[in-house]
């Protein structure tokens, strides 16, 4: 009996070219392709003339989505699961969909087909060492990020984590508070035509998006290190 198979698609982060051979055919050989939006995974799949259907999963989606996902497997169908821009899972509510399939199907093949993701692209293109460091994610709106802007400040290690245009100010004024003397790098609008790194005190990169406001768009990924 052949196994039904559940992959984890990476796709691209901003430039829809940078999406694997695999990833293009798996994408098109699928029953179903699960979504944060249909509409932003609608894009890519007409690029590449993708015709298989899609189904919205993301982290308001009620228990009874995954229980659909989880009886359409158990029907033998190949679903692929995306994300809008990356890798599912990390920072993603895609996590929760795969424990729950390793619980509910346990003879289901759960499949990665690597892509894009945010943190390495950044983490590349910093010129800072990252033999190791630690990802946050994205950090709390409230309970408790006053603790891990702490955290940040006494680590040795670097620190990285996700920030989105409308909670940057705050974060660097934080930072300020907390770790003045840490140098920062910001990456944002990553493979996209606008890309930008920009690194410095924290002051200084407040200084700068103060005096820049049209560049606080996009998805922001921030890197906190000693000097």
């Amino acid at each position: 009996m052949k196994m039904n198979k559940f992959y984890v698609v990476g796709t691209p982060i901003g430039n829809l070219e940078d999406i694997t051979y695999r990833a293009v055919r798996i994408l098109g050989e699928v029953d179903l392709i699960l979504c944060e939006d249909t509409r932003v995974t609608r894009n890519l799949l007409e690029r590449y003339q993708i015709k298989t259907p899609t189904m919205s999963y993301h982290a308001q989606s009620k228990i009874s989505k995954a229980e659909k996902i989880i009886e359409l497997i158990n029907e033998g169908k190949n679903l692929a699961l995306v994300s809008d821009a990356g890798t599912p899972t990390i920072s993603d509510p895609g996590s929760l969909l795969v424990s729950q399939i390793k619980q509910s199907c346990p003879e289901v093949e759960i499949i990665v087909i690597p892509g894009p993701s945010a943190i390495i692209s950044a983490l590349s293109i910093s010129g800072i060492s990252v033999a190791e460091f630690t990802f946050l994610g994205f950090l709390p709106h409230k309970k408790g990020r006053e603790t891990l802007f702490k955290e940040i400040a006494v680590s040795e290690r670097l620190m990285c984590f996700y920030e989105s245009p409308h909670r940057i100010i705050k974060t660097l004024e934080s930072l300020i508070k907390f770790a003045p003397d840490k140098k920062v790098i910001i990456a944002r609008e990553l493979t996209k035509i606008y890309e930008q790194v920009v690194s410095g005190s924290p002051e200084e990169i407040l200084s700068y998006f103060n005096s820049n406001p049209d560049k606080i768009r996009g998805e922001f990924v921030v890197m906190v290190s000693n000097r």
